[in-house]
């Protein structure tokens, strides 16, 4: 009984070896960057990088709106300055003026769309930045709890490790060989009995299988395989 309680006993460090292993696996796939803050950073990146180019676009017209009011009154003054006297000249400059006045209240609407455009798409970035911020903040919190985590399953793990080391020791090696090559199979190498059945298979043991396993020999139930432990 003392061979089959010391592998039982070493099963369940193992059992605790891959619980600790699975926690691990699973804090460590959470550490770094998540999607959502990832995703929320290219947003902000997308809006701003589409801000710049309304601002461009803006700059761009408030130029050509400066330059056709630069024409527009240098015009002007050619027509009401006196020193062009044919009719025709003066009626072509005119159409001309015109033509350039129209070309600017264009260039001014279209200015004032890209001023509510620009207004409209810093209103968003401002939204946008707000929950960058809050999701920052939160991702920071949760990777501090995760890095304690993180280091307390790698402890749990290196104690765990050693605790394995002694109880395998104490099992002779062919012993040990068979619980891990059940275990490889099965999973569970190790299993209780419990009112003359098998708690892996959960059938009937016969009378000798329970009788080798009060004796304390290392005894495999005839059904799955699984070593029988007696407590």
């Amino acid at each position: 009984m003392i061979l089959a309680k010391r592998l039982y006993e070493l099963q369940q460090i193992d059992l605790e070896i891959q619980k600790t292993q699975e926690l691990l696996d699973e804090v460590n796939r959470q550490l770094g960057e998540s999607e959502t803050l990832v995703r929320a950073r290219a947003e902000l990146l997308a809006k701003e990088e589409h801000l710049a180019e309304i601002d461009k676009q803006q700059r761009d017209v408030e130029w050509e709106s400066e330059d056709l009011r630069s024409s527009i009154a240098q015009m002007s003054k050619k027509l009401y300055d006196g020193k062009i006297k044919n009719p025709k000249e003066l009626l072509s400059l005119e159409q001309e003026v015109k033509l350039f006045k129209a070309k600017l209240k264009q260039k001014e609407d279209s200015l004032l769309d890209l001023m509510a455009e620009v207004e409209e798409e810093q209103g968003k970035i401002k939204l946008v930045t707000e929950r960058l911020s809050k999701l920052e903040g939160e991702w920071q919190q949760e990777q501090k709890v995760l890095a304690q985590q993180q280091a307390e399953a790698e402890r749990q793990l290196a104690d765990f490790s050693q605790k394995r080391q002694v109880s395998a020791s104490e099992v002779a090696p062919q012993s040990l060989e068979l619980y891990e090559r059940i275990r490889l199979r099965k999973g569970q190498a190790v299993v209780k009995v419990e009112q003359g059945r098998c708690q892996g298979c959960r059938l009937n043991l016969s009378m000798r299988e329970l009788q080798q396993a009060r004796a304390g020999d290392v005894v495999q139930c005839s059904s799955c395989g699984r070593i029988l432990y007696l407590s």
